[in-house]
C-alpha cells in the first residue's frame, strides 16, 4: 500500500483526490498539508511540512506556486518523492524541479490527465506527417473565468510537443491583432478563451488545403486530473532519483 501526503489538502483538487482515493486500490492518504488546518478530512492535516510526523512514500502537490520553492527543498532534504501538479510555475521554479530530480524522484506534468498526455504523443505523430505537408497549426484552449494564466500550461505543452517533433522549427503566435500581416509558415497560433465554468477544452487544428484535421480533448470534471495524479503517485513511490513525466506513467502501464 502506497502511503501518500496530500499537499494542499483543503483545496478543490485536494478534496477531489481525497474523495477518489477511497475507491482506488493500492494507495491511501495518511496526512494532509494545508494552511487552513483540518476540514473534516479522515486523515490528520498539518499546517506545515515540518509539523507532519506521519511516515509516507510520496507527496502529491496541488497547492500554490508560492509554496513550491519550500516544497522542493523539503523533498530534497527528506528524500521524499514528489508528484508536482501545481500550475503557473515560473521558469526558475521549473528549472528547480528538474534540478531537484537529481537527488529525489520528481514527477512533473503540465496536465495530469491521462487523456491529455496521450494527446501529447498523438499530435507529435500527426505533426511529422501534416506539418511536413504544409498544414498550418493552431491551438485553441478554453477554461473557466477564474483561471488567471493564459495560455494554459496544457496549450503550451501541446505546442512544445509539436515543436519538439519538428526539431524546434516553429515559433508561437499569441495574438494577431497587433499586426496586419499574413500568417507565417513556421508558426503555431495559440488562443485562449475564458468564460463560465468550462473545466478545460483544447483543440489542436491542422489546417491544410481543402482539409482540416482537429484533435480535441474536453475535461468534464476535475476528477480526470485527480485520477492521473493518483496513478502518478503509485508509479513514483520507491523510484530512484530522476525527473519523470506522465509519459513514463503511461509507458509503465502498457
Amino acid at each position: 500500500m502506497v502511503k501518500m501526503i496530500m499537499h494542499g489538502s483543503n483545496g478543490a483538487m485536494g478534496q477531489t483526490i481525497s474523495s477518489l482515493v477511497k475507491d482506488m486500490e493500492g494507495i491511501t492518504i495518511v496526512a494532509g498539508i494545508d494552511l487552513t488546518g483540518n476540514m473534516l478530512n479522515d486523515y490528520p492535516v498539518f499546517q506545515t511540512l515540518e509539523e507532519c510526523n506521519v511516515e509516507a512514500d510520496v507527496i502529491v502537490d496541488f497547492a500554490s506556486a508560492q509554496a513550491v520553492d519550500h516544497l522542493l527543498y523539503y523533498c530534497e532534504v527528506e528524500k521524499k518523492p514528489l508528484v508536482l501538479c501545481t500550475t503557473g510555475l515560473s521558469a526558475e521554479q521549473e528549472r528547480m524541479a528538474v534540478e531537484t530530480g537529481r537527488h529525489v524522484a520528481i514527477l512533473r506534468s503540465a496536465n495530469m490527465s491521462l487523456g491529455v498526455n496521450t494527446l501529447l504523443q498523438l499530435v507529435q505523430d500527426a505533426a511529422k506527417v501534416l506539418a511536413t505537408a504544409g498544414f498550418d497549426i493552431e491551438i485553441v484552449e478554453k477554461h473557466h473565468n477564474q483561471k488567471v494564466d493564459a495560455p494554459s500550461g496544457t496549450a503550451l505543452a501541446l505546442a512544445d510537443s509539436i515543436n519538439e517533433a519538428m526539431d524546434g522549427a516553429y515559433h508561437y503566435k499569441y495574438d494577431r491583432s497587433g499586426s496586419r500581416i499574413k500568417r507565417g509558415q513556421k508558426e503555431i497560433g495559440i488562443q485562449a478563451v475564458r468564460g463560465g465554468s468550462i473545466v478545460g477544452e483544447h483543440d489542436v487544428i491542422f489546417a491544410g488545403k481543402d482539409e482540416v484535421v482537429t484533435f480535441n480533448h474536453t475535461a468534464y470534471s476535475k476528477a480526470i486530473f485527480a485520477k492521473g495524479a493518483l496513478a502518478a503517485a503509485k508509479f513514483l513511490a520507491g523510484k530512484e532519483p530522476g525527473f519523470y513525466t506522465m509519459a513514463d506513467v503511461i509507458a509503465a502501464s502498457k
